[in-house]
């Protein structure tokens, strides 16, 4: 009994997809990467690639997204797991997804490793993607727009102050439809999330608007 050979089986490539969301130009866009390799080479795709041997989901994704965009320090959520067969051409993959959102002018996007070139583009204005990353990309949009209703997700296009009418265009842009002034302001306060500064708006040019905070970073993102 104790000299049986192992069995061995076959089993999945495993890779990490990274979508990272911004709002720019009152657009919601994503970050893309256009591929200098094979399989789909000069076509557009989520950064990501394989898992090392030696690390987390977590880091491989980290590491995935500096090494195609230059991208680096930022908070990442799982998001699902997709593994259709025939989903790469090359064998069969498994990849995990993440994203995130940010506040654009904390990034500066380059294209690197594997990549040719890296790009913002609107979330309802993509190009033809590489593998299964339309299926991907809809996935992440409408998570994030679904997390909406009941998370402070949109806080991680905010800057650490900010005016309530700033959150509402966050919502609305992202929503893709506009927001009752009086509802939004009422919904939001409800929650007891935010508190006003003490400080005003500087920039406005007729009755200065209340700037907000969140009450509580640590319980910022869920």
């Amino acid at each position: 009994m104790d000299n049986q050979p192992i069995q061995k089986y076959e089993h999945p490539y495993l890779t990490v997809d990274i979508i990272i969301l911004t709002i720019r130009d009152d657009q919601f866009e994503v970050a893309l990467i256009k591929r200098g390799i094979e399989p789909f080479k000069g076509k557009w795709a989520i950064p990501g690639g394989f898992v090392r041997m030696d690390e987390s989901l977590e880091a491989a994704a980290l590491r995935e997204l500096e090494e195609e965009t230059g991208v680096a320090d930022v908070y990442l959520e799982q998001l699902y797991t997709f593994g259709d067969v025939g989903r790469d051409p090359r064998d069969r993959v498994v990849t995990v997804a993440y994203f995130a959102l940010v506040p654009s002018d904390k990034l500066h996007l380059v294209g690197a490793s594997d990549a040719d070139d890296a790009q913002w583009f609107s979330v309802d204005k993509l190009p033809e993607l590489a593998f299964d990353h339309a299926k991907v990309m809809q996935c992440a949009v409408d998570r994030v727009r679904s997390k909406l209703d009941y998370s402070t997700i949109a806080f991680r296009l905010l800057p650490d102050e900010f005016r309530l009418s700033e959150l509402q265009r966050v919502y609305e842009i992202i929503l893709g439809e506009p927001q009752d002034k009086r509802n939004f302001r009422k919904k939001i306060l409800s929650l007891n999330l935010v508190e006003e500064t003490g400080e005003k708006h500087a920039g406005a040019s007729h009755r200065p608007a209340a700037l907000y905070r969140f009450k509580d970073p640590s319980r910022q993102y869920f």
